[in-house]
Protein backbone atom coordinates (compact mmCIF):
# COMPACT_ATOMS: atom_id res chain seq x y z
CA UNK A 1 0.00 0.00 0.00
CA UNK A 2 1.34 3.37 -1.18
CA UNK A 3 2.64 5.50 1.64
CA UNK A 4 2.18 2.88 4.56
CA UNK A 5 5.07 0.88 5.98
CA UNK A 6 4.83 -2.42 7.97
CA UNK A 7 7.47 -4.91 9.23
CA UNK A 8 7.08 -8.01 9.20
CA UNK A 9 8.25 -9.62 12.55
CA UNK A 10 9.35 -13.15 12.59
CA UNK A 11 9.38 -14.83 15.64
CA UNK A 12 12.49 -17.01 16.79
CA UNK A 13 10.38 -20.15 17.83
CA UNK A 14 12.58 -23.09 19.41
CA UNK A 15 9.75 -25.43 19.21
CA UNK A 16 11.17 -26.31 15.83
CA UNK A 17 14.77 -27.46 16.93
CA UNK A 18 12.80 -29.57 19.45
CA UNK A 19 13.41 -33.44 19.23
CA UNK A 20 12.41 -36.49 21.55
CA UNK A 21 14.95 -36.93 24.37
CA UNK A 22 18.46 -34.03 24.30
CA UNK A 23 18.32 -31.02 22.43
CA UNK A 24 19.33 -31.30 19.43
CA UNK A 25 22.87 -29.27 19.14
CA UNK A 26 20.39 -26.88 16.96
CA UNK A 27 18.28 -25.84 19.59
CA UNK A 28 21.19 -25.79 22.04
CA UNK A 29 22.92 -23.22 19.84
CA UNK A 30 19.59 -20.93 19.28
CA UNK A 31 19.12 -21.07 22.96
CA UNK A 32 22.40 -19.71 23.56
CA UNK A 33 21.72 -16.68 20.57
CA UNK A 34 18.60 -16.08 22.52
CA UNK A 35 19.92 -16.07 25.82
CA UNK A 36 22.84 -13.73 24.44
CA UNK A 37 20.98 -11.31 23.05
CA UNK A 38 18.99 -11.00 26.10
CA UNK A 39 21.91 -10.65 27.83
CA UNK A 40 23.21 -7.89 25.98
CA UNK A 41 20.05 -6.07 25.78
CA UNK A 42 19.72 -6.16 29.67
CA UNK A 43 23.48 -5.30 29.65
CA UNK A 44 22.30 -2.24 27.80
CA UNK A 45 19.46 -1.47 29.90
CA UNK A 46 21.52 -1.34 32.88
CA UNK A 47 23.95 1.39 31.41
CA UNK A 48 21.12 3.21 30.41
CA UNK A 49 19.91 3.35 33.96
CA UNK A 50 23.26 4.08 35.33
CA UNK A 51 23.78 7.28 32.92
CA UNK A 52 19.91 8.22 34.34
CA UNK A 53 20.99 7.69 37.83
CA UNK A 54 24.60 9.46 37.35
CA UNK A 55 22.94 12.49 35.84
CA UNK A 56 20.17 12.86 38.75
CA UNK A 57 22.77 12.69 41.77
CA UNK A 58 24.94 15.25 39.57
CA UNK A 59 22.61 18.13 38.84
CA UNK A 60 23.57 21.08 39.98
CA UNK A 61 21.16 21.52 43.37
CA UNK A 62 20.08 25.05 42.24
CA UNK A 63 18.37 22.93 39.18
CA UNK A 64 16.31 20.17 40.53
CA UNK A 65 13.36 22.96 41.61
CA UNK A 66 13.75 24.89 38.51
CA UNK A 67 10.87 25.46 36.10
CA UNK A 68 11.04 24.90 32.59
CA UNK A 69 10.71 27.53 30.55
CA UNK A 70 7.87 27.67 28.74
CA UNK A 71 6.09 25.37 31.01
CA UNK A 72 6.50 26.88 34.36
CA UNK A 73 4.45 24.26 36.40
CA UNK A 74 6.72 21.82 35.13
CA UNK A 75 9.72 21.33 37.04
CA UNK A 76 13.08 19.49 36.36
CA UNK A 77 12.41 17.71 39.61
CA UNK A 78 9.01 16.42 38.00
CA UNK A 79 10.45 15.47 35.04
CA UNK A 80 13.20 12.98 36.35
CA UNK A 81 10.83 11.87 39.35
CA UNK A 82 8.54 11.12 35.89
CA UNK A 83 11.51 8.92 35.02
CA UNK A 84 10.29 6.48 37.74
CA UNK A 85 7.04 7.05 37.98
CA UNK A 86 6.39 5.78 34.43
CA UNK A 87 8.70 2.89 34.93
CA UNK A 88 6.57 1.92 38.17
CA UNK A 89 3.02 1.89 35.93
CA UNK A 90 4.84 -0.05 33.26
CA UNK A 91 6.36 -2.78 36.15
CA UNK A 92 2.41 -3.00 37.01
CA UNK A 93 0.76 -3.36 33.78
CA UNK A 94 2.93 -5.89 32.24
CA UNK A 95 4.69 -7.58 35.14
CA UNK A 96 2.39 -7.69 38.31
CA UNK A 97 0.01 -10.91 37.43
CA UNK A 98 3.87 -12.46 36.52
CA UNK A 99 5.00 -11.86 39.98
CA UNK A 100 6.85 -8.82 39.77
CA UNK A 101 6.01 -6.07 42.18
CA UNK A 102 6.62 -2.54 41.41
CA UNK A 103 7.94 0.21 43.24
CA UNK A 104 6.66 2.60 45.19
CA UNK A 105 6.49 6.04 42.84
CA UNK A 106 7.85 9.50 44.61
CA UNK A 107 5.88 12.59 44.60
CA UNK A 108 7.29 14.49 41.92
CA UNK A 109 6.72 18.11 43.98
CA UNK A 110 8.96 16.85 47.03
CA UNK A 111 11.54 13.89 46.15
CA UNK A 112 15.16 14.73 46.44
CA UNK A 113 17.81 13.97 44.09
CA UNK A 114 19.53 11.00 46.74
CA UNK A 115 15.67 10.08 47.05
CA UNK A 116 14.90 10.01 43.27
CA UNK A 117 18.43 7.72 42.92
CA UNK A 118 17.46 5.13 45.14
CA UNK A 119 14.21 5.25 43.14
CA UNK A 120 15.70 4.83 39.87
CA UNK A 121 17.77 2.19 40.86
CA UNK A 122 14.86 0.01 42.23
CA UNK A 123 12.48 1.09 39.20
CA UNK A 124 16.16 -0.66 36.97
CA UNK A 125 16.21 -3.77 38.69
CA UNK A 126 12.29 -3.82 38.66
CA UNK A 127 12.72 -3.32 35.05
CA UNK A 128 15.74 -5.79 34.58
CA UNK A 129 13.16 -8.50 36.32
CA UNK A 130 10.37 -7.31 33.85
CA UNK A 131 12.54 -8.09 30.95
CA UNK A 132 13.96 -11.41 32.39
CA UNK A 133 10.39 -12.97 32.29
CA UNK A 134 11.37 -12.96 28.17
CA UNK A 135 10.49 -16.66 26.87
CA UNK A 136 13.11 -18.60 24.25
CA UNK A 137 11.58 -16.65 21.54
CA UNK A 138 12.51 -13.36 23.60
CA UNK A 139 8.97 -12.35 24.05
CA UNK A 140 7.34 -10.67 27.57
CA UNK A 141 4.09 -12.55 28.10
CA UNK A 142 1.25 -11.00 27.65
CA UNK A 143 -0.79 -9.00 30.60
CA UNK A 144 -4.49 -8.87 30.65
CA UNK A 145 -3.60 -5.08 32.57
CA UNK A 146 -1.96 -4.22 29.08
CA UNK A 147 -4.42 -3.16 26.64
CA UNK A 148 -2.92 0.07 25.17
CA UNK A 149 -1.20 -1.98 23.38
CA UNK A 150 1.12 0.48 21.69
CA UNK A 151 4.42 -1.78 22.79
CA UNK A 152 5.54 -4.94 20.74
CA UNK A 153 6.32 -7.11 23.68
CA UNK A 154 9.49 -8.70 22.03
CA UNK A 155 12.40 -7.64 23.98
CA UNK A 156 14.24 -5.96 21.94
CA UNK A 157 11.42 -3.39 21.46
CA UNK A 158 10.38 -3.41 24.61
CA UNK A 159 13.92 -2.76 26.45
CA UNK A 160 14.66 0.19 23.66
CA UNK A 161 11.32 1.74 24.22
CA UNK A 162 12.27 2.14 27.62
CA UNK A 163 15.85 3.37 26.93
CA UNK A 164 14.54 6.58 24.45
CA UNK A 165 12.25 7.28 27.17
CA UNK A 166 15.02 7.90 29.52
CA UNK A 167 17.01 9.56 26.84
CA UNK A 168 14.47 12.01 25.83
CA UNK A 169 13.86 13.14 29.62
CA UNK A 170 17.76 13.01 30.06
CA UNK A 171 17.48 15.18 27.07
CA UNK A 172 14.83 17.37 28.19
CA UNK A 173 16.30 17.70 31.47
CA UNK A 174 19.70 19.21 29.39
CA UNK A 175 18.02 21.38 27.35
CA UNK A 176 16.02 23.22 30.33
CA UNK A 177 19.46 23.23 31.90
CA UNK A 178 20.51 25.78 29.12
CA UNK A 179 17.40 27.61 28.98
CA UNK A 180 17.70 28.14 32.86
CA UNK A 181 21.19 29.43 32.46
CA UNK A 182 22.87 26.57 34.23
CA UNK A 183 24.88 24.50 31.42
CA UNK A 184 25.79 21.49 32.91
CA UNK A 185 29.23 21.26 33.69
CA UNK A 186 31.43 19.59 31.32
CA UNK A 187 32.37 16.73 33.65
CA UNK A 188 28.35 16.19 34.12
CA UNK A 189 27.30 16.12 30.40
CA UNK A 190 29.93 14.23 29.10
CA UNK A 191 28.89 11.36 31.49
CA UNK A 192 26.03 11.18 29.65
CA UNK A 193 28.03 9.37 26.93
CA UNK A 194 29.74 6.85 28.97
CA UNK A 195 27.67 3.86 27.46
CA UNK A 196 30.61 1.00 28.49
Amino acid sequence: MAGSSSTTRIPVSLGAFATLGKPSAARLVLIGIVRSVRDSLISAWRTNNRVTVDLIERLPKELWAASVPGIPRRTIRAIAAHLHNARCRWIQTLGREHGIAAPARVDQHRVTQKQLAAALKQSGKAMESLFALADESNELPTSKGYVWRNLALDLAHVVTYFIAHDAHHRGQIVMAARQTGHRLPSAVHGRLWRWR
